[in-house]
């Protein structure tokens, strides 16, 4: 199999896997509340239940992400991670106690951490300029298997019959779905994913000769002399490095164990390819201003995109009557507004810079809990009327969540070092695992007092909102690796 053939076949499990993970969502949230109250659960499970899937990731996510930043190797991470998606999601079908579904959720959390490997592996694999495309095509796959998820719940609802000892119906049916999806994809990218290294080293196509030679594998036989202008410059060579391979137009390193960061060949000794970590400082990767002011939006937002989703739920009960059909309806139409925003993201990130699409989407997300502080937090009049002001507000909140979703993840990886990317992200996901934990206990204790859930929210927006504008100038991609910077450089940043 050709190179650009496995490359194709890695790409669709990618895909796969943040489109099963957005259909999980997508059945399970829906329905989990009821799910507690047949098992006699206290209002408070519903908060712990969706904590307990972020709590585990966060702390697998660094682990997962270091792992493939050693090895350079996202497929055996994949595939370790797997393993708790499926038991975990055969726990909640089983589901005899409220506290068999809690640690359900708790084991598949785990299988989330591979996500870190996945994202840095994108990271590497891509320029600095398409990178904000690439993240908000992954992101679109979720958000896409968000859109279908509630349309596998509406034959999942008719569920009824028995399994053994086990019983399936609309509430264990979802877990018994999601297991037969991860093991379907277990068995997929064990014949379909490959370990293959980055390519972004492109040959300028010069005539027809060349793009024969292109069918096959050739060595690129360069001389000293083309090659040694200056091997001291970044992405340079020396004639003692092993020479260049082209698959299919693309140039890689036939070494396989080497690892091309975003398209450039990095001077670096084969000691430091071995431990990425060798001269790796915390202190000064991760304390920036830019840095912070980035892990603090990934808290923010998905602080307040967890706890909004944890409230809509009871909130739909009490004053419009919704049950698991309407519920699904409901995520059904925000997963299509979401893909629908992370095209449009797609294509302004061709023509704006990412912080400027942060700018807009923080914008949004004011204007959203402003909207929902006035005419949510106390609803009052007639079912139309309060069915209208709250479309709006979801609509508002959705809106704004591709813009600070792909901007602020594609910053992230331009401001922090690409040999570390698995771990940053591992690290960057688990601020958002925090988040997400956080969110749902929150308005879980709160959907009774919704004026205070919300003034809380609206100033966690403030206080981002200030620190994007007083550190907005530092949001770019810097022109060196941060890890190499000098002191002199380091104290002016």
């Amino acid at each position: 199999m050709d190179y650009q053939r496995k490359r194709r076949l890695t790409h669709i499990c990618i895909g796969l896997i943040f489109l099963f993970s957005g259909i999980e969502y997508a059945v399970i949230l829906p329905t989990i509340w009821a799910y507690l109250q047949t098992l006699h659960a206290e209002p408070y499970f519903l908060g712990l239940g969706l904590a307990a899937f972020s709590f585990s990731g966060l702390l697998a996510g660094p682990v997962f992400g270091q792992w493939s930043d050693k090895t350079l190797k996202t497929k055996p991470a994949i595939l370790f991670g797997n393993l708790f998606e499926i038991a975990g999601n055969f726990m909640y079908f089983v589901g005899i106690s409220k506290w068999l579904l809690l640690a359900s959720r708790l084991v598949a959390g785990i299988g989330t951490g591979a996500v870190a490997s996945i994202f840095g592996y994108l990271t590497r694999a891509t320029s600095s300029e398409e990178r904000a495309t690439v993240f908000a095509a992954v992101m679109a796959c979720r958000q896409f298997g968000l859109l279908i998820g509630p349309a596998f719940n509406l034959f999942l609802r008719y569920c009824n019959f028995h399994i053994g000892p086990f019983v399936v119906n609309k509430y264990t049916a979802p877990g018994l779905f999601m297991c037969f999806l991860w093991i379907l994809l277990q068995v997929l990218v064990v014949f379909m994913y490959s370990d293959l290294q980055p390519l972004k080293i492109h040959i300028q196509q010069t005539g027809g000769e060349q793009e024969e030679e292109e069918e096959k594998t050739l060595v690129c036989n360069t001389s000293d002399e083309h090659m040694a202008n200056d091997n001291s410059v970044y992405g340079s060579m020396t004639g003692r490095e092993k020479p260049l391979a082209s698959v299919n137009g693309e140039v890689f390193h036939p070494d396989e164990d080497r690892y091309i960061s975003n398209g450039h060949i990095e001077k670096v000794n084969d000691e430091v390819n071995e431990n990425p970590f060798q001269n790796f400082s915390a202190t000064r990767e991760y304390l920036r201003e830019e840095v912070v002011v980035l892990l603090t939006a990934q808290f923010i937002t998905l602080f307040n995109q967890t706890a909004l989703e944890t409230m809509v739920t009871p909130l739909t009960q009490k004053y419009f009557g919704f049950g698991e059909l309407e519920n699904s309806i409901m995520y059904f139409l925000c997963g299509a507004e979401v893909i629908a925003g992370f095209v449009l993201v797609r294509c302004l990130s061709t023509r704006f810079a990412d912080r400027v699409i942060l700018a807009v989407g923080l914008v949004i997300c004011n204007i959203s809990c402003i909207w929902c502080i006035i005419f949510l937090a106390d609803p009052k009049g007639q079912w139309g009327t309060l069915l209208a002001e709250f479309i709006i507000g979801v609509f508002l909140q959705v809106l704004g969540l591709p813009f600070v979703a792909v901007s602020q993840i594609s910053l992230f990886s331009k401001v922090t070092a690409e040999k570390t990317q698995g771990f940053s992200q591992g690290l960057r996901r688990s601020v958002g695992g925090i988040a997400t934990i956080l969110g749902p206990l929150w308005a879980g204790g709160l959907t009774q007092n919704l004026y205070v859930m919300l003034a809380a929210m609206m100033a966690l927006l403030t206080l981002l909102t200030v620190m994007m504008g007083l550190s907005y100038k530092y949001l770019v991609e810097p022109q060196t690796d941060p890890t190499y910077r000098t002191a002199q450089e380091e104290e002016e940043a």
